[in-house]
């Protein structure tokens, strides 16, 4: 990777993804840590470009491949983690609680609790079809996007890809639509508990020592 202002240039999805799993986090936007996102790091010509694919179109390709999760992970803002540390992130994140529990507590609203309910009957859906089905239609219910984000942060539900229209060439195009699952889903019920054994304040501490 070439140097860019205070950085490297990565210029392929390969290379970003190779970042995701050296750094283990990595948020899409600049954070209030200098050089810590995926915004610092993309040569500017590549964010919209006409002639080659960037951040946009690499995201979905790199969620596809099941070696990092993507979504809003990061202050409610979209970023990536890597499959080595979900596990202590979602241990820290969901403090011991599935989203039963945490409802049962009154600590999650009705709205959430369905809407993982939906998700988990079905494995995965796309936006759309996910509003359909939970009633966020227009006269509906409402909320739906601040709902998907607390659940994205809560690591209760991740993106599992995004499905792109295509051209007559067959190439995709546009900003895709989102495909939402849980990580239990995507990854399996062992995979996404291998850090259970550890309290929750155990694994903050191990994800601070790593980035630090």
């Amino acid at each position: 990777m070439r140097q860019v202002a205070d950085g490297f240039a990565v210029r392929s999805a390969d290379e970003l993804e190779e970042l995701v799993h050296e750094w283990g986090f990595l948020p899409f936007f600049r954070s209030r840590v200098p050089g810590f996102s995926v915004e610092e790091h993309i040569p500017r010509e590549l964010w919209f470009s006409d002639e080659e694919d960037g951040p946009w179109e690499w995201k979905g390709p790199i969620a596809a491949r099941r070696g990092c999760v993507y979504g809003k992970l990061f202050e409610k803002k979209a970023g990536f983690v890597s499959r080595e540390w979900l596990p202590d992130l979602l241990n820290y994140r969901r403090d011991g609680y599935d989203l039963d529990a945490r409802y049962d507590e009154g600590l999650a609203p009705h709205k959430d609790l369905l809407l993982w309910q939906m998700l988990r009957e079905r494995g995965a859906l796309l936006t759309p079809e996910w509003k359909r089905l939970t009633g966020y239609v227009k006269g509906g219910n409402t909320g739906f996007d601040t709902a998907v984000t607390r659940l994205q942060m809560q690591t209760y539900v991740t993106v599992e890809r995004f499905d792109y229209m295509t051209d007559k060439h067959g190439r995709a195009y546009g900003w895709g639509v989102a495909r939402f699952t849980t990580p239990e889903a995507l990854f399996g019920e062992d995979a996404v508990a291998q850090a259970y054994d550890r309290p929750p304040a155990q694994s903050r501490e191990r994800i601070a020592a790593h980035l630090r």
